[in-house]
């Protein structure tokens, strides 16, 4: 398949998910049980993307003591590594599942602190894969010790090559990578009010402001709100695509999963619509199961005809 894509993951996580029926804070409460995954924002959108069908390669900043998961995950989906290697240990993101109170808690470690020197390291890893790859998505929080305008320098140079360049983040980071005009993203409701500093009431508003965004040149802006289902807005159209009820059995690289989505649809030339419909899908499967993973393609291609989208004027 052509269009190779690369994902760029600056804070990767091991995600180790652990089930605790009926967890309790000081108490002492024990595991039923565990599973580890290669995680991280951008290393979840490759790997969908390879269940996909698509070639992609990934980068990032990585460390180099506890990367076994992440090699497996690479090597199982055919996944190309440029991940820069730190020293030390990519950090550990907990979730404890409780399904007996249907309840998650997140613990979140804290992230490795990149040098100024991995940066360069990182920018020559980027500039190599725009060789061969035509869309970059960049995802996930930064890590300390980076300025919040990472994002902008790091896709200012592919976008001057006419590159194609995703970004799904938050906070001070989004709001320093928009003026490098990415070509898609991807906030959730919460995060875009953050970014425009307003209050939204409703998909009108909220498409209303994600124009706002579009004419400063930003070709798609796709709105998730969790039940609510997502927006999926460009200049001229908005469509709200809501799934169905259905048992959640992790929310883990659910976004991540409508990020991909979204990225299949438009690289396989799908009308607006239709990458709202796929896109849910692929949030919906990553919903159904246990840590960053996506069901079989038919699977999904059976939850699109479940979705229910509106035009949204």
């Amino acid at each position: 398949m052509t269009h190779p894509i690369a994902t760029v993951t600056l804070n990767p996580a091991i995600d180790q998910t652990i089930s605790i029926p009926n967890f309790r804070a000081d108490a002492v409460n024990r595991v039923a049980w565990r599973q580890d995954d290669a995680g991280g924002k951008g290393v979840n959108v490759a790997s969908f993307l390879a269940v996909a069908g698509y070639k992609v390669s990934v980068s990032g900043f990585l460390g180099r003591e506890n990367d076994a998961l992440f090699k497996t995950l690479f090597h199982q989906k055919a996944i190309a590594d440029h991940f820069v290697r730190l020293p030390g240990e990519t950090r550990i993101n907990i979730k404890i599942v409780d399904d007996a109170q249907n309840q998650v808690t997140d613990i979140n470690y804290p992230g490795q602190e990149p040098t100024h020197s991995d940066v360069t390291a990182l920018k020559a890893a980027i500039h190599a894969l725009a060789r061969t790859c035509d869309w970059f998505v960049f995802s996930g929080s930064v890590p300390g010790g980076l300025p919040t305008t990472i994002y902008d320098e790091l896709i200012g140079p592919l976008k001057a090559q006419g590159k194609t360049v995703v970004l799904d983040t938050s906070g001070d980071a989004l709001r320093h990578g928009l003026p490098a005009k990415p070509d898609l993203i991807k906030p959730n409701q919460a995060e875009l009010e953050e970014v425009l500093n307003t209050r939204l009431s409703g998909p009108t508003a909220i498409v209303a402001a994600a124009r706002e965004l579009i004419a400063s040149g930003i070709a798609y802006v796709v709105v998730s709100m969790g039940a609510d289902g997502a927006l999926f807005i460009d200049r001229t159209q908005a469509f709200h695509a809501q799934p169905p009820a259905m048992v959640v059995k992790s929310t883990v690289g659910a976004g991540d999963a409508m990020v991909s989505g979204t990225v299949a649809g438009l690289l396989s030339g799908e009308s607006l619509r239709n990458c709202a419909t796929l896109a849910t899908a692929f949030s919906m499967g990553a919903l159904s199961q246990i840590g960053p993973r996506l069901p079989p393609l038919e699977k999904i291609q059976a939850m699109r005809k479940l979705v229910i989208v509106r035009e949204v004027s």
